[in-house]
């Protein structure tokens, strides 16, 4: 395997700097869903526990709650395994929970853990060149 230090330089700054882009997009997509779609999730979820409790204040505590509680959502909803065995989310809100959301939420979930699993590999990359 050849070092990064003999990549082109455009290639080298795409592989290192990409997951950060990623990063960053990923972050402004769930700013947009807690601006734009947090309403209709909370709608979606009204009979779960989490959004009874916090469900007053989802999308209004600020910039980085905001972004913690879109995660939180999304791994709920994403991976609801977790949750549905604590007791916060219902099994029923999750069946009925709009598709197109549901999507969203996957697409956030794949952004992040895409953009984290290649940030280690660039970190592997850069520690054994």
């Amino acid at each position: 395997m050849t070092s990064i230090d003999t990549w082109p330089t455009w290639i080298a700054l795409i592989v290192a700097g990409g997951p950060i882009l990623l990063a960053v997009l990923s972050l402004s997509y769930s700013l947009y869903l807690s601006r734009r779609h947090m309403d209709e999730i909370k709608e979606a979820l009204k009979n779960s526990r989490y959004i009874y409790i916090w469900g007053t204040s989802l999308g209004k505590r600020g910039l980085i709650w905001s972004l913690w509680e879109i995660s939180k959502i999304a791994g709920m909803v994403v991976w609801p395994r977790a949750s549905l065995i604590v007791g916060e989310l219902d099994s029923v809100d999750l069946e009925n929970f709009p598709p197109h959301l549901k999507r969203r939420l996957i697409i956030k979930m794949t952004m992040t853990i895409t953009a984290f699993t290649w940030m280690v590999a660039v970190a592997i990359l850069l520690k054994f060149r």
